[in-house]
Order: C-alpha cells, then structure tokens, then sequence
C-alpha cells in the first residue's frame, strides 16, 4: 500500500519524467524518513545505452532516486513546501549489486542531521532485500532562484 502516489510525489518535488525515479512512497515520516518503491522496467531510457547487451541501471540513477526519496521526506514539512532539495554531496557510496530490468527497487533515506538549509541522509537501495547501494547524501534546501 502507498502512502503518496506519483501525481502526488510530483506536487512534493520538481522532476518530472524521464528523471522522476520514484513510482510510490510506501513510507513518509516528514522531515524524517520516507521509503520509496520504483519498479524498473526494461524500457526504461537508459537501458538503450547502458547497455544494450546486458542492460543495468547506471548507479548514479540509484543515487538520484534514493536522494528523490529524501528529498520527499524533507520537502514533505509545510515549512519546505515549495522548495527544491539540491544534491550538497555524496559521500561513502557503495555498489553491491546489480539493478536489472524487472527488478523493483526499495528505496530508503533516512534524514540524520538537518542545520539550516542543510541535510544529511543515510541511504540505501534494496532488491529482494538485499542492498545494493548505500551511500550518505547531503541535501541542500533552496529555491530555484537562490541557485
């Protein structure tokens, strides 16, 4: 069961297809934690470049979806409402494993530190409970006319 749908991620944060990475929201504690969902497919854009022998999700798109994820949990407080979560860092990245067409990707951002406009989240991304990314990312909270 999903707590935010993709019509309503998409009032949370700007992306918008082909660079939405999440389809659901499973879990939300604002300003917290949220736990996302996204179900790969193997026509997805990407997969036509990367590569097309044997098609694997680019590990950097596992990092932008965990850090869409975060970015729902921290944009979700009515104060950030309208905001934009903008990448500050990411640090200790990990890739364990393979992210494949079929496979459905559980996405968790934990939001561990927030000063001011800025937050740190541990992060990893699983398939069939196993993780296959982590990594701590560290969000910095504007306006797209502040940047």
């Amino acid at each position: 069961m999903s707590i935010l749908n993709i019509k309503e991620i998409m009032e949370i944060i700007p992306h918008r297809q082909p660079f939405l990475l999440l389809d659901q929201v499973l879990e939300l504690e604002a300003g917290v934690k949220a736990v996302g969902k996204k179900c790969v497919t193997y026509n997805e854009p990407f997969f036509a470049g990367h590569f097309p022998e044997e098609p694997v999700m680019p590990g950097v798109l596992i990092i932008e979806a965990l850090a869409q994820t975060g970015a729902v949990a921290l944009l979700s407080l009515p104060e950030l409402k309208g905001k934009i979560a903008y990448f500050a860092a990411i640090n200790n990245a990990k890739f364990k494993g393979k992210v494949l067409p079929g496979d459905v990707l559980i996405l968790e951002t934990e939001i561990v530190k927030r000063k001011g406009p800025i937050g740190i989240g541990m992060a990893k991304a699983l398939v069939d409970g196993k993780v296959v990314v982590q990594a701590e990312l560290t969000f910095a909270i504007g306006s797209s006319k502040e940047i």
